[in-house]
């Protein structure tokens, strides 16, 4: 390839050396006491890929009340926040860029994990899911509607962890607001049921989205804030799509012009979605002309699909996922046409270095 779209800089709020993005992703390393991020293991993981535009880390937890996975780092906790500052001076050391994704799974959790107290929802309704707890798979349960009071303490502890990042160096924050965890749980007709200011038309059904939003950016630049949604996720995470689903993440995605967001990071369908009538199967093409900031698109995007997206002008940035697990040096890989290396399904949400750190850089050579 002669030009790639994907190599070149970008600066829109947000100043980055190219325009490939490392997603967010689960990969269940923090496993001790306190589920602290390690220097060994977590460190040296994003220094491998920091040749990045941007880093965003896996979801971490911005509360106790938030998890819902084995081994998941948090950001609320004093060791938590020592934890990634090691990881954000490697990454800074090599000249890299990363945000870090704050999390709350809402219902899509277990009480396992709550010293069993029912998990968090918006509305007491079952995903009919599975949560991955230390004992294994289990399914999940009906989740407790938050009261008024829950939701403020929530707003809380999402601003008190985007000051914890900005303590520990982090570039940056990303509010996890999609993939059927707790906001999207709110944006969603079939798990958000309340009659209160927090449920029934759009607005509402946006509010604790909106009221987060308002405090992070109290502790934070708003330019160094990122949203990620995922519109028309359907049949997985316990998200079914209605009439008022897309229209609400167009009110929602629309009324985000009126801030000076760092991106916003949406996902194309994780499934088949062509005979859902309420979908959208394009959703750069779709959101696109509604958000006039920079847009980052992710799912199943490979070079050459990355590369296209965005001199179409549909997307601003690329997130890729699986690719970045195995092929630490995927710029430079992209940048020399190098050969991918593929990944071990069996390592993704295993504890320890295998399948972690141990993927090789490629010798950079054209072929």
């Amino acid at each position: 390839m002669s030009k790639q779209n994907l190599l070149t800089p970008y600066t829109n709020n947000i100043s980055l050396k190219n325009r490939i993005v490392m997603a967010p992703m689960t990969r269940s390393r923090a496993a001790n006491e306190g589920n602290v991020p390690t220097d060994d293991l977590h460190g040296l993981y994003y220094e491998q890929r920091a040749s990045a535009g941007l880093i965003i880390t896996e979801g971490s937890q911005v509360s106790e009340k938030a998890v819902g996975y084995i081994n998941t780092p948090g950001i609320y906790s004093e060791a938590q926040v020592e934890g990634w500052k090691k990881v954000t001076k490697r990454v800074h050391d090599k000249g890299g860029k990363i945000f870090i994704q704050l999390w709350h799974v809402g219902r899509m959790s277990h009480p396992d994990f709550h010293n069993g107290e029912l998990p968090l929802s918006a509305s007491a309704l079952n995903p009919n899911a599975k949560s991955y707890t230390p004992e294994g798979f289990k399914d999940t349960v009906t989740p407790k509607g938050m009261s008024i009071e829950e939701i403020k303490t929530t707003v809380k502890d999402f601003q008190n962890a985007a000051a914890n990042a900005v303590k520990a160096g982090f570039d940056g924050v990303e509010i996890h607001s999609s993939n059927g965890y707790l906001f999207h749980q709110f944006f969603n007709g079939s798990s958000n049921k309340r009659t209160d200011e927090y449920g029934g038309n759009m607005e509402n059904k946006t509010r604790f989205f909106f009221e987060v939003l308002e405090a992070v950016k109290e502790v934070i630049p708003q330019e160094k804030i990122g949203v990620r949604f995922n519109p028309s996720l359907h049949g997985l995470f316990g998200m079914t799509m209605d009439k008022d689903t897309i229209p609400t993440f167009e009110y929602l995605i629309s009324k985000l012009n009126d801030y000076a967001l760092a991106y916003v990071h949406l996902s194309e369908p994780f499934s088949d979605v062509s005979d859902v009538p309420f979908a959208v199967t394009e959703i750069a093409k779709h959101f696109r002309p509604l958000y006039k900031g920079t847009l980052m698109i992710n799912t199943a995007f490979d070079q050459e699909k990355g590369n296209k997206i965005i001199e179409e002008g549909l997307a601003d940035l690329v997130a890729y996922g699986k690719l970045y697990i195995s092929n630490p040096d995927l710029v430079e890989r992209f940048e020399n046409n190098v050969e991918l290396a593929e990944w071990d399904e069996e390592t993704f949400y295993t504890t320890g270095a295998k399948g972690y750190t141990d993927y090789p850089k490629a010798v950079a050579q054209k072929v």
